[in-house]
């Protein structure tokens, strides 16, 4: 009997149009004990609302934003030696030679050639990120790192070379999960797993600017 009452005067509380704060003929210990329920139902309505439903991102991210990350670090090298020849850090014949020899590979990795070049064209723009932040912080400072200087053209470029090899095999390895609504989510866990400095971080997000197509 006690059950049907408690019910009742639950219905009563929760389909009355007079506000809690108004009501001041219900008794306030029965105040007390509908409160107590419902505040419980609404915030775990609301955890239930907010939790994310994810999933864990694809084997083949970590590998293709560690090739990222490395193309970075790079930048670091070809920041020295426009530093010390003073030349431009744009290069537009040397950058569209890379990405036109990107297109031609994309063939071989199953994958669409304009992708490709967007995605090449990303990784240089944000090499040039890095290498414009340094020598700017270099400037400032009026010295750049006293560290040997690998050559440009003998040793830079063939390691990019390489890299990039790897690059396109790990970008076909994620291609199927790039429009995934999740992989925004991961791109992010993941850039945040590499971060090195505020340089690099930033980079990263403008290598990684175009990866997702969630929702196109």
């Amino acid at each position: 009997m006690k059950r049907n009452w408690r019910l009742a005067a639950l219905v009563t509380f929760t389909q009355s149009p007079i506000p809690l704060f108004l009501d001041e003929a219900r008794p306030m210990h029965l105040k007390k004990r509908l409160a107590g329920p419902l505040l419980l139902i609404l915030l775990s309505t609301g955890a239930c609302a907010q939790t994310p439903n994810t999933t864990a991102a694809p084997a083949s991210l970590a590998p293709l934003l560690q090739a990222m990350s490395e193309r970075l670090d790079i930048a670091n090298q070809v920041a020295l030696t426009k530093w010390d020849s003073g030349k431009p850090i744009q290069d537009s014949p040397r950058e569209q030679q890379v990405i036109a020899n990107a297109a031609q590979q994309a063939a071989t990795y199953q994958l669409n050639p304009e992708d490709v070049s967007q995605f090449l064209a990303a990784q240089i723009e944000a090499n040039k990120l890095v290498q414009y932040a340094l020598l700017a912080k270099w400037r400032d400072a009026g010295k750049a790192p006293t560290i040997a200087r690998p050559d440009l053209v003998k040793q830079i470029r063939p390691a990019l070379d390489q890299l990039q090899t790897r690059l396109l095999q790990h970008y076909a390895a994620f291609a199927t999960s790039r429009r995934d609504p999740q992989c925004p989510t991961w791109l992010a866990q993941g850039r945040k797993a590499l971060s090195i400095d505020e340089i690099h971080d930033l980079a990263l997000v403008r290598a990684t600017g175009e990866l997702c197509v969630s929702g196109r």
